[in-house]
């Protein structure tokens, strides 16, 4: 049966591929009582499904690829281990047979009281095991589900479709290094981090479907529109016949802006503009380069962070910012300290409290965490001596903390001055506006600092008390509200005032259609999704900013949404 869902597209251009599911132990497994007569075929089922899950296990521990880390290693011999107990191996079939009830029910329950007790440790480490004993559930549960791990029969990898109940910001990396042709989840907002790393990889994505996970089954055809956030699943010949000439023409428009890569980016009026990149790992760069840009203007260094049961050492961070200031072969790199906290939380050490998105993370945390500071202020510091590396100070909001911040810079200069290591002793130190309390207080902070840098995504969030991870909420993030408006060319203003660089690195500057907007504020460098630089280019090469500056001074006095909305389809004609 053909059916189509509606969500929120998240990031443009439309796949066509096979369903894959991933299944999480947290949501609900089936319930359903047993005649007599199937107990011994349900036992059955149940230990080949445990017996499966060992094959995969020990397939994967023999295949770890060259130059992994040796945590892998030692990760799937735990979870061997673990999916050898009793607990979970031998007493969910005591419960099939007792109870009469279906292997999944009986894995599940087993699971939950295992993870009760798991709560009762006093050990911090200890305690933290239970997110391994759930994943080897998982494991289970897919093979019971008959939803293996291994890429589906059906199609090759490029055309697998992950199909989501939710995913986190640490599962995106991981997909990261394999190639789907697009994801779509239940729940998520347009801005939350799975999003922007969605974006990053530029594919298809689509999020708030709220039911897919459960109306999807493995290996479906499905059709997935990024841009008007829609899926069909199992379509009819012809509107698959349909999708794949739309999904022509997009590429086809993809291979016209690749023409732009070496082409300066200067307004039509001769003003030059600086297009740099997000990423978030060294592997990124050859797609920072394929995109022309002209710098790194956000390296999220927490993402080194995720997917591990410990912190990453000094030698092994000061690897990857010098192999990425490397790369970029003397174009300007700005590493951003740890932003750790709401929706990227270390696996081991999880302090995200009632309200994440408001408690301890990014410059937070780290003041409250000095070692762990001092350990990536020094890599970062002797990276520097390799390219041109700037520091960047997430979510500041007061100049106590910028203080604290900056003596604890210069305590990690003076140590490494001691020890006779080399780095950048004029390195760059920035701090990023998005809290509204430091967009208003903008012109203090620019007195201590070097340069400015936007953060849009969570500058609206705070503004407009919106949790961007929510989509119930989604469609009151504005980003053409007059406050953030005002905001944004209130920092840009300061900036410039005070005669030090500003930059846009959140959600607002990988999107074309606010281009001539933020340059019309007076905003000349912007750091975006290489997926998104060359069509940010393309709206730059086209614009005037004598006529634009006009009407973007227009849309900070306006205050009725729908005349914002005019102006700025005047301002793109």
């Amino acid at each position: 049966m053909s059916f189509a869902m509606h969500g929120v597209g998240v990031s443009g251009g439309i796949a066509i591929g096979y369903a894959h599911l991933v299944s999480h132990a947290a949501l609900e497994v089936p319930l359903y009582a047993l005649p007599k007569t199937q107990i011994e075929g349900e036992v059955v089922r149940f230990e080949t499904a445990i017996e499966s899950t060992r094959a995969e296990l020990e397939a994967l521990r023999t295949n770890i690829p060259a130059g992994s880390p040796a945590e892998f290693g030692a990760f799937l011999d735990l979870h061997v281990l673990i999916l050898g107990d009793s607990v979970l191996s031998k007493a969910p079939i005591d419960l099939i047979k007792g109870q009469r009830i279906n292997a999944e029910w009986a894995l599940k329950q087993q699971m939950d009281a295992l993870l009760t007790q798991f709560e009762q440790i006093e050990d911090d480490y200890l305690r933290e095991r239970k997110a391994d004993v759930v994943q080897v559930v998982e494991r289970v549960l897919k093979a019971l589900l008959g939803h293996s791990g291994h890429v589906p029969a059906t199609g090759s990898e490029q055309t697998r479709i992950l199909v989501a109940h939710d995913l986190s910001p640490a599962d995106m990396m991981l997909f990261k290094q394999q190639r789907f042709a697009a994801f779509i989840t239940d729940v998520g907002g347009a801005t939350s981090h799975t999003a922007i790393v969605a974006r990053s990889l530029n594919m298809p994505s689509i999020v708030a479907l709220h039911h897919a996970r459960q109306l999807i089954r493995e290996n479906e055809l499905l059709i997935v529109d990024g841009q008007q956030g829609v899926v069909i699943v199992n379509p009819d010949k012809h509107i698959l016949a349909e999708y794949k000439l739309r999904q022509g023409q997009w590429e086809i428009e993809k291979q016209k802006l690749k023409r732009l890569k070496t082409t300066a980016a200067t307004t039509l009026d001769g003003t030059a503009v600086e297009l740099h990149a997000n990423i978030e790992l060294p592997q990124d760069i050859p797609q920072v380069r394929e995109a022309g840009a002209t710098g790194v203007g956000l390296f999220r260094s927490e993402f080194l962070f995720l997917n591990r049961d410990d912190l990453p050492g000094e030698e092994e961070q000061f690897a990857a910012y010098r192999k990425v200031a490397e790369d970029m072969k003397g174009l300007p790199v700005t590493v951003r300290t740890l932003d750790l906290g709401a929706d990227k939380q270390l696996r081991f050490a999880d302090r995200s409290g009632d309200n994440p998105a408001l408690g301890l993370r990014a410059i937070r945390l780290c003041l409250a965490e000095p070692q762990m500071f001092h350990t990536q202020l020094r890599a970062i510091l002797r990276a520097s001596h390799y390219g041109k590396i700037k520091i960047l100070v997430p979510m500041l909001s007061s100049l106590s903390e910028l203080r604290q911040t900056l003596h604890l810079i210069g305590h990690a200069k003076q140590e490494l001055a001691l020890e006779g290591t080399p780095f950048d002793t004029a390195i760059q130190i920035g701090g990023m506006i998005e809290i509204p309390a430091a967009a208003l207080a903008v012109q203090t902070f620019a007195k201590s600092l070097d340069f400015l840098s936007i953060g849009t995504n969570d500058l609206i969030q705070y503004t407009l008390a919106i949790d961007r991870t929510d989509d119930t909420v989604a469609h009151l993030y504005d980003p053409l509200h007059p406050a953030v408006l005002q905001l944004i060319a209130m920092t840009i203003a300061a900036a410039d005032k005070a005669g030090i660089p500003v930059s846009v690195c959140g959600e607002m500057a990988g999107d074309a259609g606010l281009t001539r907007l933020l340059l019309g504020f007076g905003l000349r460098q912007f750091s975006m999704h290489p997926a998104h630089l060359l069509a940010v280019k393309q709206q730059v090469l086209k614009s005037d900013l004598p006529r634009i500056t006009g009407i973007a001074q227009k849309m900070l006095k306006a205050q009725e949404p729908e005349k914002l909305h005019q102006l700025l389809a005047r301002l793109n004609e």
